[in-house]
């Protein structure tokens, strides 16, 4: 066979992934705290970059705060125009923008800033945001709230570093994980010391730390309100399996003791505390912030993105004389200011994208805003990629780790997307709504006779929802409900 070279001309279409592109991208799928870190990571890298915490105005009473303005030819002056028309992102936007901005006579442009300080910041008066006091200072840990107690103990020097030991081996919630022997052969001394200082421990606040089983803590803390009697003592130590279930009968039959007498210790046993540790073990709550709102005003809803606070950016005017310098410092410079006019125009893209993507939402979800969760319909992502002409990767970045405030509540935007579920008259229902109706049914139930799975499949069934045994056993799991045998109260 012949070998033999030829040219041959083709003409084919690619995606490019510019930088700008990926950096769009990359801020659509960020939730609102991953891009208040992302902007603060911008500003210490991009000195062009300024925060603002008041709406400064130029000479021509224009905010300079999250605008970014382009470039228009009028009477021999260029200025910058808002945003990007696009709502969505392309390589063909990307690539018309950076031409737009390599075309920008950054002198003229810089002189529609004025150079006054920004405005100083200030806190302001919102009911939602944590007390002043709360931001002063941390919690305390239970290894230093029990540390204290040590220390206040009146022990020996010696007592109190073997104590250090011990509390060092505690786990969130107060139980000791190590062994005895394995805390001795670390402090090279006796087990009969540490078991002394443990019993010490043992008393401290919260009662029931320094326990090595449910069963220990649960007698530590009988003993220290003075109803450690016989029977609690034997139903703790044998009958915890029993107890869990709920089965007084077999714990009564095995201590021959009347039932009434099993119920007044499990009263008992019922009041205390299995984690007593707990209270130092949780995290700080983490409030949510909306990334947009919407809004009912007489019979219409309106979607109002939140821009409070994302950090309000504007390009320094300290480096417009880094312009007229030497060429290499008006390229950095040049390179900077289009680095940060990148970021500002991807910002306002993004909050456009979310603004749009939640009026679709809306669109499809307005019998849930107006009658509740049970008028929650099916949806899935290409309903509302249709329906804004966008991709369905777009619409989930846009929806992940994105909440908007309704007059129902706070949600994620993924909360409003769910599987159809069947009714019996041929009808589609939200997963999401069935869920609600079995919180329901729970609720309303006899906490002496819980419904059983089967038994809400059944009155689910009256409500013309068509449902499995083993899904509504999923949704309760999800629910964090327990079962029918856990949920039954005797006592």
């Amino acid at each position: 066979m012949a070998l033999e070279l030829r040219q041959n001309l083709k003409l084919s279409q690619t995606l490019k992934m510019t930088p700008q592109l990926q950096q769009a991208i990359k801020l659509l799928q960020l939730s609102r705290m991953e891009l208040v870190e992302l902007v603060r990571e911008e500003m210490v890298e991009n000195p062009v970059l300024e925060e603002t915490s008041g709406q400064e105005k130029d000479g021509d009473d224009r905010p300079t705060d999250m605008n970014m303005e382009g470039v228009d030819q009028e009477k021999g002056k260029e200025r910058v125009e808002s945003g990007v028309e696009a709502s969505e992102v392309s390589s063909s936007d990307s690539k018309a923008d950076g031409d737009a901005v390599r075309e920008i006579d950054w002198d003229s442009y810089l002189e529609h800033y004025s150079t006054a300080p920004p405005m100083p910041s200030y806190r302001p008066n919102n009911e939602d945001l944590p007390s002043l006091e709360a931001t002063l200072t941390r919690k305390d840990s239970l290894f230093d709230h029990l540390s204290w107690q040590l220390k206040m103990g009146a022990l020996c020097a010696e007592d109190t570093e073997l104590g250090m030991l011990i509390l060092g081996n505690l786990d969130q919630y107060g139980y000791l994980k190590a062994s005895l022997d394995d805390i001795a052969e670390q402090a090279t001394m006796p087990v009969e010391q540490i078991e002394r200082v443990l019993t010490k421990i043992q008393t401290f606040d919260p009662v029931g730390v320094g326990a090595r089983s449910l069963q220990e803590c649960l007698l530590i803390q009988a003993r220290h309100i003075g109803q450690d009697d016989e029977i609690l003592v034997q139903i703790v130590e044998r009958h915890i399996g029993n107890l869990e279930r709920k089965n007084y009968q077999a714990i009564a039959r095995d201590l021959k003791e009347p039932l009434e007498e099993i119920y007044e210790a499990v009263k008992v046993i019922a009041s205390l505390d299995p984690k007593p540790g707990r209270a130092y073990a949780e995290e700080d709550p983490i409030y949510i912030t909306p990334d947009v709102y919407i809004h009912k005003l007489g019979e219409k809803y309106f979607v109002v993105p939140n821009s409070d606070g994302l950090p309000k950016l504007k390009i320094s005017n300290f480096y417009r004389s880094a312009l007229a310098g030497d060429q290499k410092a008006r390229q950095y410079v040049q390179e900077k200011l289009r680095s940060a006019q990148w970021l500002i125009r991807s910002i306002e893209q993004r909050q456009r994208t979310i603004v749009k993507v939640t009026e679709s939402i809306l669109k499809f979800q307005n019998d849930f805003f107006e009658k509740g969760i049970e008028h929650l319909r099916p949806l899935i992502l290409r309903d509302v990629a249709d329906d804004i002409s966008m991709h369905e990767s777009t619409i989930s970045r846009v929806t992940t780790n994105k909440y908007v405030h309704t007059p129902r509540g706070i949600f994620e935007l993924k909360y409003f997307f769910n599987s159809s579920i069947n009714r019996t008259d041929g009808d589609e229902i939200a997963s999401q709504s069935v869920k609600g109706a079995i919180r329901d049914i729970v609720a309303k139930e006899n906490v002496k006779k819980p419904y059983s799975d089967q038994k809400i499949v059944e009155m689910l069934r009256d409500k013309n929802i068509d449902i499995a045994r083993r899904t509504v056993a999923k949704y309760r799991e999800q629910l964090g409900i327990l079962s029918s045998s856990k949920r039954k109260q005797v006592i």
